[in-house]
């Protein structure tokens, strides 16, 4: 297969019919590494809202065992692209989302807004740092990919096209993002994991390299010092050239999917897509978001 042949495969299917299809082809062949930084990177982003912050605090989900939630997060999500929403993979997973939102008060308005950042922090983020952008059928079938997810979740006014899903989260980020003392306890604890992937000589290094991939509304919300300009573009421009080197490589002609991630480290002896996740705390209850009666939400 040559280079740009996949995405011609991509550009001859139907963006709205076959959307998750071209989902899968886009994250698990076109961009597997960066689909996974910038999901990463969109999750992250949600904790500088303090209603989402705060209640992760508050959970001690990511501050007492982060690479558990990270992992369950990554799995549940990737194995719906993995097998599709109707195979029994994807309805488990789907299943195990919604019990954990509805063990918790979460607001439609929170719920749409996370799902919108896994629309549009990839396409922003490849198109910045991928081998390629993104085409206008892989953007869509996103857009079409995620609204399905969020019906079954039950989310309320999801937006209907990508523009809208865009639209929503710069509004969103413009009217919430703020400092919260337990949302900047999870931002330090998801750095910390981050680093502790590699050798921790390098733990200094990967966290001012992060620090300087993040945009400055975010960096104010946590107070975080901003990176220097010098060292920003350092670690900006050595992103893009990973990416240029990417496209002199031969294309992927096998799928890597979030379960053969390096980061994923929690289970070693292999896991059950039911048992993934959080369960109810105690005294923390009552979700409002309206969770529609569908085979695959049951």
């Amino acid at each position: 297969m040559k280079r740009y042949e996949r995405l011609e495969q991509i550009r001859r299917m139907d963006p709205y019919e076959d959307a998750s299809e071209i989902y899968r082809l886009s994250s698990a062949y076109e961009f597997p590494w960066d689909f996974a930084r910038a999901l990463e990177l969109a999750l992250y982003r949600t904790y500088a809202v303090p209603s989402i912050g705060r209640l992760l605090a508050e959970t001690a989900e990511f501050t007492g065992r982060p690479q558990k939630r990270y992992d369950d997060t990554a799995l549940l999500l990737d194995a719906i692209v993995e097998h599709g929403f109707d195979s029994e993979q994807g309805r488990t997973s789907v299943r195990r989302i919604n019990q954990m939102h509805r063990s918790y008060d979460i607001s439609n308005d929170d719920m749409r807004y996370v799902l919108c950042t896994f629309v549009v922090t990839p396409k922003r983020w490849i198109d910045s740092y991928g081998w390629r952008r993104m085409s206008r059928h892989e953007t869509v079938a996103s857009a079409v990919h995620y609204r399905t997810l969020g019906r079954y979740m039950g989310i309320k006014d999801i937006p209907g096209s990508y523009e809208e899903f865009e639209a929503c989260v710069d509004a969103y980020e413009r009217a919430h993002f703020a400092w919260d003392e337990g949302a900047r306890r999870v931002s330090d604890a998801t750095l910390d994991l981050m680093a502790s992937w590699y050798p921790g000589v390098l733990a200094p290094l990967l966290r001012t390299g992060t620090l300087a991939l993040l945009d400055e509304p975010l960096l104010r919300a946590f107070r975080y010092p901003a990176p220097s300009p010098a060292v920003r573009a350092l670690v900006r421009r050595a992103v893009r050239l990973r990416g240029r080197t990417v496209r002199l490589m031969p294309p992927r002609n096998t799928p890597h999917h979030a379960r053969q991630n390096r980061e994923i480290k929690g289970y070693p002896n292999g896991y059950r897509l039911a048992e993934l996740g959080t369960r109810p705390v105690p005294g923390v209850r009552g979700c409002p978001v309206r969770h529609l009666d569908t085979p695959v939400a049951e």
